[in-house]
């Protein structure tokens, strides 16, 4: 590897942020080779993000095993995300096909149990140089190009000179705002709340989310035994919960088909959330710059997407970047490589996310699916690959997949006689 001091560098990359995504790209960075200041502002190591659905899609499963932190997660008492959906039409509740595999999975587990783990995990790693206390200020630059940050620490101002600066700094990346890179924003039509609860319990033990056409709910079997319960109506609400959020959460909750018994169990947080929260898309990378996580592409909190996001960007960029990154290889064609991958596996998700942001109905394709999900035990295990985002929108309403959902509902017309609610629209 080429020496970073001797480039005029301190390290080859510096990335801001040592949470989720900031973290988990330090680990796979390190151990291909390259050096890595990971900075992150605040000074407390068990500090952790607060607003999350603390849950982790089953496609970042892959990225938790070769950071080696599942028998970790699993030891803290992360719960496996299995989850059943309700719809007008019924329960959607995939099961694994008789005499097959599993589902996949990954976990549900709190952030303040996961945001130090993975940490403490980054900091142990040889070739990691973890700096608490560093809020990003400003790029270096030289000949026009990043080469570094200013940093402001606990002992003043400094710069960490460094081939490529990494923004893993959330949906308002300073990173990206210094590196000129603008985020195209998407209104979200619905406004969110969320609480963690104890003796809530859940039928089956598994998550429940409802659609509710327009409004989303959802609880989260947590570890410790902790539930994440959260509710995000339809802004047209939003009058009511400011008028009285305590009471308007619980009420919204106790109208949930099944509801989970919200008054007999303990809450043990506040009600937390926000009132505007817009999905967020940027370019992942400009010279000298890549972004991760929520500053590349911020989704809606609804879909529990971010996690697993947050650690598959990490490991996309380092798989791209880490032998230019080291001084052996062109930086500008690796970042490319990035971008396109991050581009290509995320985009459609993200369109779809947007659209259904608008707090809208289900539109007639969503309706012939879901409708079949819920009748349907195949159909019920491809919704939950494209939930655990393992397979993407293309696939997901691929013609062989339509033309199963509508065999499906022919037959329930069939035994039902009347047209089937996918297909009429009702």
């Amino acid at each position: 590897m080429t020496d970073p001091e001797s480039a005029g560098y301190d390290y080859d990359v510096v990335i801001s942020g040592a949470g989720l995504a900031g973290s988990a790209a330090a680990i796979l960075l390190a151990r291909r080779g390259v050096r890595v200041a990971l900075l992150e502002r605040r000074s407390d190591p068990e500090a952790y993000k607060v607003l999350c659905t603390h849950s982790i899609t089953a496609n970042a499963h892959p990225v938790l095993d070769e950071l080696g932190l599942v028998p970790a997660l699993e030891k803290a008492g992360a719960v496996r995300n299995e989850a059943r959906w309700y719809t007008r039409w019924g329960w959607i509740e995939p099961k694994p096909a008789p005499a097959g595999p599993e589902l996949p999975y990954a976990y549900n587990v709190r952030r303040s149990t996961l945001d130090p783990l993975i940490r403490s995990r980054a900091a142990q790693t040889p070739g990691v140089d973890l700096l608490l206390g560093h809020q990003v200020t400003g790029l270096v630059r030289e000949a026009g190009r990043p080469a570094g940050v200013r940093a402001s620490t606990p002992r003043g101002e400094r710069e960490i000179r460094a081939r490529l600066v990494v923004g893993a700094d959330g949906k308002d990346s300073a990173v990206a705002g210094f590196a000129g890179v603008p985020a195209r924003s998407h209104e979200n039509a619905r406004f969110g709340y969320l609480a963690h609860f104890r003796g809530l319990p859940l039928r089956g033990g598994i998550g429940q989310t409802w659609f509710l056409e327009p409004d989303m709910a959802y609880a989260f079997p947590n570890d410790d035994g902790v539930t994440v319960l959260a509710v995000l109506p339809d802004k047209k609400r939003l009058p009511a919960f400011r008028e009285d959020l305590e009471g308007s959460f619980r009420a919204f909750v106790r109208a949930l088909p099944e509801a989970p018994p919200i008054d007999s169990a303990e809450r043990i947080s506040k009600i937390i959330g926000t009132i505007d929260y817009p999905l967020h898309s940027r370019k992942p990378i400009a010279p000298g710059v890549a972004l991760v996580g929520d500053a590349a592409l911020t989704g809606d909190p609804l879909w529990g997407v971010g996690c697993g996001w947050a650690l598959q960007s990490a490991r996309w960029l380092a798989e791209a970047v880490a032998p230019a990154a080291a001084g052996r290889g062109d930086l500008d064609k690796a970042l490319a490589v990035y971008a396109r991958r991050h581009g290509r596996r995320l985009r459609g998700h993200q369109a779809m996310a947007v659209d259904f942001a608008r707090a809208r109905p289900f539109n007639p394709i969503e309706r012939l699916v879901f409708s079949a999900a819920a009748r349907d035990a195949s159909v019920a295990r491809h919704m939950h690959l494209f939930a655990q985002r393992l397979i993407g929108p293309l696939r997901f309403l691929n013609p062989l997949a339509l033309a199963k959902a509508s065999a499906v509902n022919i037959r329930h017309l069939g035994k039902a006689g009347r047209p089937p609610d996918g297909a009429d629209g009702r």
